[in-house]
C-alpha cells in the first residue's frame, strides 16, 4: 500500500509539475525524471540512472514532462491554484511528507514573515512523526533510526524552507531605479551623467560609440527610452530624421495589424495565438501593470505579428517575457510615478499606440540577434548552455565537479537563463539596468549574456556547495535569493561577466555563436 502510495504520488493532480507533456521553450525549466521519485526508488534506481542518462536534447525532452502545457479549462484553475498556495517553490509537489504538512501550517499563518523564516521544529514532534509514520518515505523500525531521521529532515527543512520565496514578497515586481539600500535615484555623480547623455542626444548625429561607452555602467531613466530606441538600431544617429523614421515604422507595426491580426482565429494560426492567450496572464503575474486588460490585448498583438512574421521560429514559450522591459520603459516616458500600478487605459490612444509600435519594433531587433534560440529544437539555447558548462568548468571546477558528483544538468536550470534571458531569476528593474549593458555590449544579448551567467551561477558559490543533494540543489537554483537586488548588485554582476570575458578571452569560438 505504501509503495502504491508513493509511486501514484505524482498522478493525483493535474496540475502539478510532471503531470503533462514538454513544451519547448517553457517559462519554467524542464524537471528531471528523478524528482518524482521517493528517496527510496532514487536510491534502489542510482545505478540504472546512470546506464538510462539522456545521450541528446530530444530524448532529454522526451522523458521530461512539464506543467505549463495545459488545456484552456485548466488554466483557470491551475492560476488559482498559484494564487492560494501562499508562494510555495516549484519544486514543493517533490518535498517529502513533513515537508509539505510544515509548509501547510505556514501558510496558515498568513505571515509573510513567518514563512520565509526557517521552521522552528521540535525534535520531541519529529521522533512522534518517526514513531507513527514515515521520514522521507521510509517506515522507521527504531527510536534510534526516529532521531537519526529527524535530524536529517530538520536540516533538510531548514536549507530548503529558509530560501526567500519570491511571489508573496510585495516589493518583488518593484520597477523603480533605486539600488537595493534605498539610495536616491539622483546623485551628483548621476546628475553629471545625465547632462553627459543629454548633450550626446542632442547633437544633429549621435555618436553611436559614445552613446555605448556611456550606457555600460547604466543609462538615467529620463533618457533611457530614446537612448534603447538608438542602440537598438530602430532609430537613426541623425537627429532630424529620427521624427521620419518613427511615424513611418509605427504606420507599418499598425499595417501588420489591420493586415494579419484578424487571421489569429484561422485554422494554421489558432493554434499560436491560443498559447499566446494562455501566456499573457502568466507575464509578470504579480505586478498590477500586466494583468491589465488592455495591457494584455497589446501583448497579444505583438507577439501574434512577430509570430506569423517569423515562421522559422513562430512564437515559443518564453519570448512573451522579452516584451515586458521594452513596454516598461517606454511607458516610463510618460509616467513619472512607478509605474507598475499606472492605469495605461488613461493615457491617450496615440500615445498607447506609440508604445506598443515601439516595443514591437525593439523586440524584434533584439530577437533577430538570438533568433536561433527559438527555432526547431532550439539549437542556441542547446549551444549556450554547453558553452555555459565548459566554461564554468574553467573558472569554477569546485562548483562544476559537484554538480557531477549529484548529477545535476546544466540544462536543467540554465534552460530558462538562456531562454528568459534571467528574466526569471532578477526582479524586473534588474533586467531593465542589466539591458542597459546588453545593449550596450557587442552581442551583448548572445555572447556577453554567457559570461553574465556564470557571473550569475559562481556569485552563488557557497550556497551550491552548502547543498549536498540533487533536489536541494535544483531548489536553489531555481529559487536564488535575488528579490531585494538593485543597481548595485547588478552593477558588481556585469563587472564580474566583464572580468571572465576578457579573462578567458581564448575561450573555444563556439562560446561567441
Amino acid at each position: 500500500m505504501a509503495t502504491d502510495s508513493r509511486i501514484h504520488f505524482w498522478r493525483r493532480s493535474s496540475k502539478v509539475p510532471g503531470s503533462v507533456q514538454p513544451v519547448y521553450g517553457a517559462q519554467h525549466p524542464p524537471l528531471d525524471p528523478r524528482l518524482r521519485r521517493t528517496h527510496k526508488d532514487t536510491k534502489s534506481s542510482f545505478n540504472n540512472l546512470k546506464s538510462k542518462k539522456a545521450s541528446s536534447f530530444h530524448e532529454f525532452a522526451r522523458s521530461t514532462n512539464d506543467a505549463w502545457d495545459i488545456d484552456d479549462e485548466e488554466d483557470e484553475g491551475f492560476r488559482e491554484t498559484v494564487h492560494t498556495s501562499s508562494g510555495t517553490s516549484e519544486l514543493d509537489s517533490a518535498s517529502s511528507a513533513h515537508s509539505r504538512r510544515q509548509q501547510r501550517h505556514q501558510d496558515d499563518r498568513g505571515s509573510v514573515s513567518d514563512r520565509l523564516a526557517p521552521p522552528r521544529t521540535d525534535s520531541r514532534d519529529l521522533q512522534q512523526d518517526a514513531e507513527s509514520d514515515r521520514i522521507n518515505g521510509k517506515v522507521v523500525k527504531s527510536n534510534s533510526d526516529a532521531q537519526l531521521k529527524a535530524s536529517s529532515v530538520c536540516s533538510s527543512l531548514q536549507k530548503q524552507q529558509s530560501l526567500p520565496v519570491r511571489p508573496i514578497i510585495p516589493l518583488v515586481a518593484r520597477i523603480s531605479d533605486q539600488n537595493a539600500s534605498g539610495a536616491p535615484p539622483m546623485t551628483v555623480r548621476e546628475k553629471n551623467r545625465l547632462d553627459k547623455f543629454r548633450h550626446l542626444l542632442a547633437s544633429p548625429n549621435t555618436d553611436l560609440e559614445e552613446l555605448q561607452k556611456h550606457s555600460w555602467s547604466g543609462i538615467p531613466r529620463e533618457v533611457r527610452p530614446v537612448t534603447w530606441r538608438l542602440l537598438s538600431g530602430y532609430l537613426p544617429a541623425n537627429k532630424e530624421r529620427r521624427e521620419l523614421v518613427l511615424k513611418r515604422k509605427r504606420e507599418e507595426y499598425f499595417g501588420f495589424i489591420e493586415q494579419y491580426y484578424h487571421s489569429r482565429t484561422d485554422e494554421h494560426n489558432k493554434d499560436t495565438y491560443r498559447q499566446i492567450h494562455i501566456d499573457i496572464p502568466r507575464t509578470n503575474p504579480l505586478i498590477p501593470l500586466f494583468q491589465q486588460p488592455a495591457v494584455q490585448e497589446v501583448f497579444e498583438r505583438i507577439l501574434f505579428i512577430w509570430a506569423i512574421r517569423h515562421p522559422a521560429s513562430g512564437y515559443v514559450q518564453g519570448i512573451n517575457d522579452l516584451v515586458t522591459p521594452f513596454f516598461v520603459v517606454f511607458l516610463s516616458e510618460f509616467v513619472m510615478e512607478d509605474v507598475e500600478n499606472f492605469d495605461v487605459a488613461a493615457l491617450p490612444l496615440d500615445t498607447q499606440r506609440n508604445i506598443e509600435a515601439d516595443s514591437f519594433w525593439c523586440m524584434s531587433k533584439l530577437l533577430d540577434g538570438i533568433q536561433d534560440n527559438y527555432t526547431f529544437a532550439q539549437p542556441g539555447i542547446q549551444n549556450k548552455v554547453k558553452a555555459l558548462e565548459e566554461l564554468v568548468s574553467r573558472i569554477d571546477v569546485d562548483i562544476h565537479n559537484h554538480f557531477k558528483r549529484y548529477e545535476v544538468e546544466y540544462l536543467q536550470f540554465a534552460f530558462r537563463w538562456m531562454n528568459n534571458l534571467l528574466m526569471r531569476e532578477l526582479p524586473l528593474r534588474c533586467t531593465i539596468r542589466l539591458w542597459d549593458t546588453y545593449q550596450a555590449e557587442a552581442d551583448g544579448f548572445s555572447h556577453f549574456h554567457l559570461y553574465v551567467c556564470a557571473a550569475f551561477l559562481i556569485e552563488w558559490h557557497k550556497e551550491i556547495l552548502s547543498m549536498v543533494d540533487f533536489q536541494g540543489l535544483l531548489m536553489l537554483l531555481q529559487n536564488l535569493p535575488t528579490i531585494h537586488w538593485g543597481n548595485e548588485e547588478v552593477g558588481l554582476l556585469l563587472a564580474e561577466a566583464y572580468r571572465l570575458k576578457y579573462t578567458f578571452a581564448d575561450a573555444p569560438s563556439h562560446y561567441k555563436r
